[in-house]
């Protein structure tokens, strides 16, 4: 059993981080470098951020990106669920379908107490709480 997340996640957190420590919109190739990604790769990483409207994306010579949201307002759940997609709050662990009816697996119960308890802490943690998060806590 793997639970993690993509490398995508990871720079989108990176670029909160690198976000924080500016006021000025921070052109697409400099943040490129500095997440250690490619200018091309970039807007795939924030694109989700974006239609959240917690990062602005404007063109042009004055354009850039730039933090529009308080990280403390942004729970790392939703975050997730941005960057990842939706959480698979019904999916089996053992099965590749939801758990329902008098058909449950041998570690239904279990699991679904641990899932509840990671989401319940997802859902308190926000992006300011994270160590990574510099200057927003």
């Amino acid at each position: 059993m793997k639970l993690s997340i993509s490398s995508k996640t990871e720079l989108a957190l990176a670029a909160v981080r690198e976000l924080t420590l500016r006021d000025s919109p921070l052109k697409g190739a400099e943040l490129a470098a500095l997440l250690g990604t490619t200018a091309s790769y970039l807007p795939h990483v924030v694109r989700p951020l974006v239609r959240r409207g917690w990062i602005e994306s404007d063109r042009g010579p004055t354009g850039g990106y730039r933090l529009i949201e308080d990280p403390a307002a942004v729970s790392l759940y939703e975050f997730l669920e941005a960057v990842e997609g939706p959480m698979e709050e019904d999916r089996c662990v053992l099965r590749d379908k939801a758990c329902e009816g008098d058909d449950l697996c041998a570690l239904h119960e279990p699991w679904l107490r641990a899932r509840e308890a990671l989401f319940a802490e997802l859902r308190l943690t926000t992006l300011a709480d994270l160590d990574m998060i510099e200057g927003a806590a």
